[in-house]
């Protein structure tokens, strides 16, 4: 009887039920009808409060505060900037623009829809005022803002690995290279677009006589000679990592800082004066995400912690940096995301209620054995559950999408040989293009609110870019190195070069 809740569920979305009361009504109903509800309905409330009571969660709502801070900081504004003055002379200059700000801003919110809200309101009027089609400006955001929850930090591969029991850091840093790739697949369908469709031409945007306070000049100083040692060191340290040896770690970052200074420099010298302005207005936002994968990396803080470190960072900018916000902006920083957190922490709880009644009705099992009679190649199985995934997308939100269907396919394809965080990766990937895709994609109901733009306009528009958004979906089933690689090398998935990449990649089938 208890099988019946998967369709009662879907009924219950189909006519408008909240995902967050349909998780919760969609048990208790076939309860109620089996009988002996005191003890379980308080079980499934029980469990929808120890659901939301975890510390690794604790990483979302600082995420959606320091993503908060940084918008309402006027940080939108500056990586905008900094992307015209890099892509705006190519063909197709703001949609690039609009591409590149979208690989940039995954960096600060790891949110679709935050990602569409914040530049879609600032680059679909000025893609329409320079020559763009209205529809066409809308679907770039659309197609582009998939990005954010790929790129690190992530909203939706925190729920997964707090679910799945996998590494936050693992996830974020397989999904480094899928986010970039999106973006450059966007990039390139742009540019075979320009010329059929006549998209407008443009030229290097770089705005003339721009200021930079004293205080923020010196920080970009010093954070751009920083991180670029820091990337001399990372790179020495993969390095030194397939060929052991005694080396002081400062000792190599002290020789990196002149370097990078010669390096900085000899760039410098190249590019003119308003240009180094907008770049170095750019520095402070951007350290965000380095920060947050950085000291993850060298083992400084966890996720968690350097979810609220992330925070602490976006203040001190904000405030102190840029000055670009005031005391009397805070409350309403606070409020907002405070109502954001509360929604995806409340069907975070009540996903790991509808999970306990998946486990009871041996859903699982069920079709764990109907997919393995399809198929024993696991090639084929994993094109069968892309298929479903993206089916799935259209009309359910990543985060209970990967909630009620990770516990049931991630141990399946673990079973038949497919390396968790390679699984994992192929999910959130799926599931986030989901959120661009119709009918009931949710960027595309932002994209159309912000642009007055109709959805099913945008939804044909954003038919090119989906394509391409499927096409790098199926490259990451099918080349692990391309997800697997950057946490091999960090060390984050467990094994070293002493197991060799192949093995650690593909662990071997777990025996019957």
């Amino acid at each position: 009887m208890l099988l019946w809740f998967l369709p009662l569920f879907l009924l219950l979305i189909m006519i408008g039920l909240p995902v967050v009361f349909a998780l919760l009504a969609s048990p208790i109903a076939l309860i109620m009808i089996e009988g002996d509800t005191r003890n379980v309905v308080a079980g499934l409330y029980r469990n929808l409060y120890t659901g939301m009571d975890s510390f690794p969660l604790m990483a979302l709502p600082f995420f959606m505060l320091a993503g908060e801070i940084m918008n309402r900081g006027g940080i939108t504004l500056r990586l905008v900037e900094f992307s015209q003055a890099f892509m705006g002379h190519l063909r197709g200059g703001l949609a690039h623009v609009n591409i590149l700000s979208s690989i940039l801003f995954a960096g600060l919110s790891g949110s679709a829809v935050a990602d569409t809200s914040a530049l879609g309101s600032t680059l679909i009027p000025a893609m329409e005022k320079n020559g763009y089609s209205r529809k066409f400006a809308a679907a770039v955001t659309a197609a582009s803002s998939v990005i954010g929850p790929i790129i690190p930090p992530s909203g939706i591969m925190i729920i997964y690995a707090y679910v799945m029991g996998e590494s936050v850091a693992a996830l974020f840093l397989a999904g480094i290279v899928p986010g970039v790739m999106v973006g450059i697949g966007l990039m390139l369908v742009v540019r075979l677009m320009a010329d059929r469709y006549d998209l407008p031409k443009a030229e290097r945007i770089v705005r003339k006589d721009q200021t930079i306070t004293p205080l923020e000049s010196w920080v970009s100083f010093f954070l751009i000679r920083i991180n670029i040692a820091a990337l001399l060191y990372a790179v020495s340290g993969i390095v030194t990592r397939f060929i052991p040896q005694e080396v002081n770690g400062w000792l190599i970052f002290l020789i990196a800082l002149p370097i990078a200074h010669v390096i900085t420099q000899t760039i410098k010298a190249r590019v003119s004066h308003d240009f180094r302005i907008v770049c170095k207005k750019a520095i402070a936002p951007l350290q965000t995400p380095i920060i947050i994968l950085g000291g993850i990396l060298v083992g400084v803080f966890t996720p968690t912690e350097a979810s609220a470190v992330a925070v602490a960072y976006a203040l001190v900018v904000s405030f102190f940096v840029l000055r670009s916000m005031k005391t009397g902006d805070l409350l309403e920083v606070l409020a907002k995301s405070a109502l954001s957190t509360s929604a995806v922490l409340l069907l975070v709880g009540a996903a790991v209620s509808f999970k306990t009644v998946v486990s009871l009705s041996y859903a699982p099992q069920i079709l764990s054995d109907y997919i393995l009679s399809l198929s024993e190649n696991p090639l084929i199985l994993l094109f069968l559950i892309n298929l479903l995934l993206f089916v799935v997308g259209m009309f359910l939100d990543a985060g209970p999408a990967i909630i009620i269907l990770g516990p049931i396919l991630g141990p399946i394809f673990v079973d038949l040989g497919v390396h968790p965080v390679h699984f994992a990766i192929i999910m959130s990937v799926n599931l986030t293009v989901g959120l661009a895709t119709p009918p009931m994609g949710l960027v595309l109901f932002v994209a159309s609110t912000v642009s007055k733009e109709k959805v099913e306009t945008i939804a044909k528009a954003i038919m090119p870019f989906l394509a391409v958004e499927v096409l790098v979906i199926f490259l990451i089933t099918y080349v692990p190195a391309i997800s697997m690689t950057v946490p091999y090398l960090t060390g984050f998935l467990g094994c070293g070069p002493e197991v060799g990449f192949s093995a650690c990649i593909s662990p071997a089938p777990v025996p019957n």
